[in-house]
């Protein structure tokens, strides 16, 4: 299910990526009927234009939303829907229990340990 969820998520990248290049490719495979039913020039066979006119106006659509860039709300959405998810899928590390990291206090609040052959009052010399 992971490895499914990875290649998907793998595939939806790319397809971002390359928008562009697929709208190009579209246009290659179907320039007949892209011809037929979108070209503006359709009716002037000199221009030669076979549906690029179309293909400029999709292209330029594409990178419009480009520079747009995300909108506020749809990263607000993210940021409010996908963290509660992450409670219900399966954690790839194991947890384990926090180790206390200090001891507790003794029961008049403080506590000095001094270790005695180190710490001594300073003398005087006479």
């Amino acid at each position: 299910m992971t490895r499914f969820l990875a290649y998907f998520l793998c595939f939806l990248l790319l397809l971002q990526t390359f928008n562009r290049e697929l709208l190009v490719v579209n246009y290659q495979l179907q320039k007949d009927q892209i011809t037929r039913l979108f070209c503006v020039n359709k009716d002037k066979p000199r221009m030669r234009c076979n549906g690029r006119c179309h293909l400029a106006k999709q292209l330029r659509k594409a990178s419009d939303t480009e520079r747009k860039g995300p909108q506020a709300g749809v990263a607000k959405l993210k940021y409010e829907v996908l963290p509660p998810l992450a409670r219900f899928l399966p954690s790839p590390l194991p947890t384990y229990p926090r180790p206390v990291l200090f001891a507790p206090l003794p029961a008049n609040g403080y506590a000095l340990a001094l270790v005695q052959a180190i710490f001594h009052p300073p003398t005087l010399r006479a």
